[in-house]
């Protein structure tokens, strides 16, 4: 399955919004320490104000084989040209190691409303349009976009107009459900969350507060409902969601709720560590998590 057009960024790679947070020193030293670790890709968001294409940039600038996906580099951040100039320079300067991953985001803003479908269907138009148009030269090796997608006709979108589709907070279920609909060849990743700590109290309490900001948007609810949530356990972090979207427990739980989405159709898993102390490095866990996810050698 997946790996259309040579996209093959291992089993499982690393989620995280830390990077948002350190200085770039700080930045580039774990990123080298990730990639010595064996992993293979290394997923960044568009959060509080760092671009996300010139985060790309840094993050290959400062290590060898490592991929790096913008997860997601958002269409309001930035215009169609701009953002396919910035994707042809780092495919030209880091063959096959940079995927621009697109999405909708939390939308315009300023109460606009816009058709989440329309606006990626219209961006995805205004970046074919400039292929071959600019007078960058092309690459050797070819752009890579993938989308962020949940329902059914975003994710047809992502199949049919991109390598494939990202996913973000979604339970195992839904990977099944992408998987259909993306069909065999489609790339599928899927984000997911996961916090070491067995205590079920505590663990359900970090959690809740990972999910309040998502509990409470209007287009993760529509996600959620879609998923089969009812309008209390979202409204309340019920514990089957809480459970469902954050992977929570000692290292062996938490590796075979990950190995569940592979199961279930995903080309790869993006692993996002919760419950780190504000100015903590998540670094011990990723160590953990590569001894226990990656083959002997590296290589997820």
């Amino acid at each position: 399955m997946g790996g259309i057009d040579g996209l093959d960024l291992g089993t499982f790679g690393v989620y995280t919004f830390d990077f948002e947070f350190q200085p770039a020193a700080q930045i580039r030293d774990a990123a080298q320490e990730l990639e010595e670790q064996g992993w293979r890709a290394l997923w960044v968001p568009e959060l509080l104000g760092r671009d996300a294409l010139t985060h790309a940039g840094y993050l290959l600038a400062g290590t060898d084989r490592m991929r790096v996906v913008n997860g997601i580099a958002q269409i309001w951040s930035r215009g169609a040209r701009w953002a396919y100039g910035a994707s042809l320079l780092l495919a030209d300067a880091y063959p096959g190691r940079h995927v621009l991953g697109l999405g909708f985001g939390g939308g315009p803003g300023q109460g606009a409303v816009v058709r989440p479908l329309a606006a990626m269907t219209a961006y995805l138009d205004e970046l074919d349009a400039l292929s071959g148009q600019t007078p960058n030269p092309m690459p050797n090796a070819p752009m890579r976009r993938i989308m962020a997608a949940y329902g059914p006709r975003m994710l047809e979108l992502a199949r049919d107009r991109t390598a494939g589709a990202q996913t973000y907070h979604v339970n195992v279920a839904h990977t099944a459900q992408a998987r259909e609909i993306l069909g065999p060849d489609a790339f599928l990743g899927v984000e997911h969350a996961v916090l070491f700590e067995s205590d079920p109290g505590k663990a359900r309490a970090i959690a809740r507060e990972h999910l309040h900001i998502y509990l409470n948007s209007p287009y993760n609810i529509a996600k959620f409902r879609r998923l089969g949530y009812s309008e209390e356990e979202i409204a309340g972090g019920g514990d089957r969601i809480v459970d469902d979207l954050v992977f929570w427990g000692d290292l062996d739980t938490v590796v075979d709720k990950l190995h569940a989405h592979v199961e279930a159709g995903a080309d790869h898993v993006a692993v996002q560590v919760i419950g780190i102390e504000p100015g903590a490095s998540a670094m011990p866990y990723w160590r953990l998590l590569g001894e226990a996810l990656l083959p002997p050698g590296g290589g997820a």
